[in-house]
């Protein structure tokens, strides 16, 4: 039998971490991710000819990123996900969170502004299409605070609470909307917090953990609300099929501690990328420092030390 036109069957054996690993690919998510990586090839492939560099953690990241996404969804975990709200969990705070995250820290539109090549005076290419984009009104509200964090919020609540998240596991282009949608939420979200690519929201660093910490605790308060409801929830998952041998209710419990722990976990990662790029600004601006004294002879150290004996004379 058929489920949710996904071409898989509803009598899956019982779920174990091989036959969630099992190869089982989308075909809309196998071509994007596949693409995203040889566009990401292809514009460091592109600098290093032109004897430009470019930091191999960062290509490491962002291929990490594009991989936990396949890993969701081009194997069994996207099988099993459609029946196990626990596996569906596993997906949704993967995509959303974990998988956002490796790909900022990528620069991948960083990467593009520097691969891409400029148009001629009066033209628009690629590049200056982009630079259009990141700099439009439409960029500064999907960026700013005031609409990611309640869309972070919305993505959880508004959509698993509601029937739209039934609708939506019924077809296959609904589930693929989903997913995309959830690893959209997580890219808006955490580029102004810790994305390393330009954007026209960027608060200070102490701004941007007050953002991060403003979604966290949402995600945990949904994590124990599964878990200590005494019915199911969701209706995708109110029946799982007999052959996975599963308790709706006990597997509900399950997504929820999933949901809670994920709710750490991500932070933990944003706040360690924060305090390097926090120290590594720093040094950048006392290397500028440096060589802005190196330059005038220190005039404003001069300055300041005339300052203060001016300051000491007076007190005589």
């Amino acid at each position: 039998m058929d489920h949710s036109g996904h071409g898989m069957t509803m009598d899956l054996p019982p779920f174990t971490l091989g036959r969630g690993l099992e190869w089982s690919a989308d075909p809309f998510f196998l071509v994007a991710c596949l693409a995203g990586l040889a566009l990401y090839g292809w514009g460091v492939v592109r600098l290093l000819r032109r004897g430009d560099k470019w930091p191999v953690g960062r290509t490491v990241a962002f291929v990490l990123g594009v991989l936990s996404i396949m890993l969701m969804m081009c194997t069994g975990l996207n099988d099993y996900g459609m029946v196990m709200f626990s596996v569906h969990m596993v997906q949704h705070m993967v995509i959303s969170m974990v998988s956002p995250i490796l790909i900022l820290l990528g620069a991948p539109i960083t990467l593009a502004l520097r691969a891409l090549p400029t148009t001629g005076r009066g033209r628009k290419g690629p590049r200056e299409l982009l630079l259009m984009f990141l700099h439009s009104r439409y960029m500064r509200i999907v960026t700013h605070p005031a609409f990611t964090i309640p869309l972070f919020i919305a993505s959880l609540y508004g959509l698993y609470f509601t029937p739209l998240f039934d609708t939506l596991m019924s077809s296959k282009p609904g589930h693929i909307a989903m997913m995309v949608h959830f690893l959209a939420v997580g890219l808006v979200f955490f580029w102004p917090i810790m994305g390393v690519d330009p954007g026209p929201h960027r608060p200070g660093y102490l701004m941007r953990m007050l953002e991060l910490f403003a979604g966290m605790p949402f995600h945990a308060f949904f994590g124990i609300a599964l878990m200590m409801a005494s019915e199911p929830m969701v209706g995708t998952f109110d029946n799982p099929p007999a052959s996975l041998g599963i308790e709706a209710l006990s597997d509900q419990n399950a997504a929820g501690g999933i949901a809670w722990a994920f709710s750490e976990i991500p932070s933990v990662l944003v706040l360690v990328a924060l305090l390097f790029q926090w120290y590594a600004s720093d040094q950048r601006q006392a290397r500028r420092t440096d060589r802005a004294a190196d330059r005038d002879g220190d005039k404003e150290l001069e300055a300041y030390n005339a300052y203060l004996a001016s300051l000491n004379a007076q007190g005589r």
